[in-house]
């Protein structure tokens, strides 16, 4: 089994936080694998400065959902975390990320992924 996680950052306006990765298409929310001794929560506040530079805390973030991601890796699954407070920072990524964006979520980008969506 594996776990993943994503993270619905929002800004003052109700727009979230998406993003574009170098190397799968789409737009997703920020996030990732949950990797040997993280728990949950850790992985999100790694994923989230990596990929974005958004830095929080665990008491800022609000589990939402649980989903089996079967469809696309057999017996994953992904937490998805709400978070409201945060600030930004200058991301410790290195290439993984072709551009990121604060979007309505009734106007996301063309190229959205279905599960994002």
């Amino acid at each position: 089994m594996t776990l993943g996680v994503r993270g619905v950052v929002a800004d003052g306006e109700g727009r979230v936080l998406l993003l574009r990765h170098t190397y799968t298409p789409g737009w997703h929310f920020p996030g990732g694998g949950v990797e040997k001794g993280e728990t949950a929560q850790q992985a999100l506040l790694r994923e989230l400065l990596e990929e974005a530079g958004i830095e929080t805390t665990v008491a800022e973030m609000r589990l939402v959902s649980v989903h089996a991601n079967g469809g696309f890796f057999p017996n994953d699954h992904v937490l998805v975390y709400r978070i409201d407070q945060w600030r930004q920072v200058e991301p410790t990524q290195r290439g993984e990320i072709a551009e990121w964006g604060f979007y309505s979520p009734l106007s996301p980008p063309e190229g959205i992924t279905t599960g994002t969506q």
